[in-house]
């Protein structure tokens, strides 16, 4: 018999895709340890944008060069990021009422097919219409809870493709056990159609830095001794706008100036955010740094105080499990999924209330014992969130949807209840 053969949907321009960037390195380094198997991993790659990949593609993982990437939405988005809002708001909105079914669903271009993939693993909430049987992630439903951060366009846009691949996929793969329960009761899927795999922490595939580096990199982005720090691209529901509240009140009503460093792509909705900065009064405590690089990532996880997460809705929160790993003690959002993922390690806030933000900040920032308990237990708790288990997990689905002979252990973890996943509440 032929070795199984998975394609993964790694089509991603660096620095672009936020977490999602990071789950694909992060599955990348857990498929190429795995041992005892036939398999060949296939990474569907733009054949121009591939280099940030490289490094994880070991034993049986490597790049499938596809198309090029899409020169025509980068100009777009560069234009569209120096236009005044008024303008940026009126390009958004064009054209809002048509939709084509076949301008948002594309196809393979023959790339799967030629190279004879037994499964493909759509890694993105972006996918293609393939007759080679797949597994979708539609990380969440955003849209539906959020439809104020859409146009109608893409509103439309995200029902067509979100429906559309989860009725193609033989799996749906969420990384929450709310996420499928969101997915189940908007879309009425059948449940066994869909499957909860956390994802781990991503640390541990980049390289570690030394001192030196630690010391480096504080000097060259001109850091504090001590920050809050908040890893996120830019997009309004990441609510980097109720965190800068929740610093100003700390300021006027505690007289505590806490700095506040974030990284992450600074997209087209970053310059709403500046304008909170300066009408706040918060230039001097506040560094957005945009995209870093793994090594840098790490340097900012050692220099920081806290990790603080305000996140209004998320399908799986990445820097939770990468505090819990780094040692980093974490307030977070006690939206959607997160309460579920973080449990007790972290402190819970409302994201819609400023000064609940602002409480947790304060309670974070000045109890030295508070933040001990919590990265005690965050510790304890990201040993649940691991890539080699999340790596033998698709494993056994991608034999399971090719038909192929199951081991015992592919039985039992398909079986079994996912680790720490619990019902919490809807947000909204």
């Amino acid at each position: 018999m032929k070795p199984l053969r998975v394609c993964l949907d790694a089509c991603l321009i660096d620095g672009n895709a936020g977490g999602v960037q990071q789950v694909i390195i992060g599955l990348a380094s857990g498929l190429a340890k795995l041992e005892a198997g036939d398999e060949e991993y296939l990474f569907l790659a733009y054949s121009d944008h591939n280099q940030w990949l490289n490094p994880y593609m070991q034993g049986p993982c490597r790049i499938l060069p596809g198309p090029q990437a899409p020169r025509t939405t980068r100009w777009k988005q560069a234009i569209k990021s120096i236009l005044p809002p008024i303008i940026r708001t009126i390009w958004e909105r064009s054209g809002t009422l048509t939709v084509r079914r076949s301008k948002v669903l594309p196809s393979s271009q023959g790339f799967v097919e030629n190279a004879n993939v037994d499964v493909m693993h759509f890694t993105t909430q972006s996918a293609f219409i393939t007759t080679v049987p797949s597994i979708y992630q539609p990380y969440d439903l955003q849209h539906l809870h959020l439809p104020e951060y859409f146009t109608r366009r893409q509103y439309a846009i995200r029902e067509i493709q979100y429906r559309t691949f989860c009725n193609q996929a033989q799996l749906i793969v969420v990384m929450t056990q709310w996420s499928k329960q969101d997915i189940l009761e908007n879309y009425g899927l059948p449940e066994g159609k869909i499957a909860v795999i956390p994802g781990g922490a991503v640390l541990t595939a980049y390289p570690t830095p030394d001192q030196d580096e630690i010391i480096s990199n504080k000097r060259k982005f001109n850091l504090p001794d001590g920050f809050i720090f908040y890893p996120a691209q830019t997009w309004p529901h990441k609510n980097h706008i109720g965190l800068l509240q929740a610093l100003a009140i700390l300021r006027d009503q505690y007289e505590l100036r806490v700095p506040f460093v974030s990284s992450g792509r600074l997209n087209e909705f970053f310059p709403t955010i500046r304008k909170y900065v300066q009408k706040l009064d918060l230039t001097e405590q506040v560094h957005f740094l945009g995209f870093v690089n793994p090594v840098e990532l790490q340097c900012l996880y050692k220099l920081c105080r806290c990790l603080v997460y305000p996140s209004k809705f998320e399908g799986w929160g990445l820097p939770i499990t990468e505090a819990m790993m780094a040692g980093v003690p974490i307030a977070c959002s006690n939206a959607t999924c997160l309460p579920e993922q973080i449990g007790d390690a972290g402190l819970l806030f409302d994201p819609d209330d400023y000064a609940d933000i602002a409480q947790a900040i304060y309670k974070l920032w000045t109890d030295d014992t508070l933040r001990f308990t919590l990265v005690e237990r965050g510790r304890q708790r990201v040993s649940r969130y691991d890539w080699d288990r999340t790596a033998r997990l698709f494993r056994a689905h991608y034999r399971r949807i090719a038909k192929r002979p199951l081991t015992d252990e592919d039985n039992y973890l398909l079986t079994e209840q996912p680790a720490g996943q619990s019902r919490v509440r809807h947000h909204g």
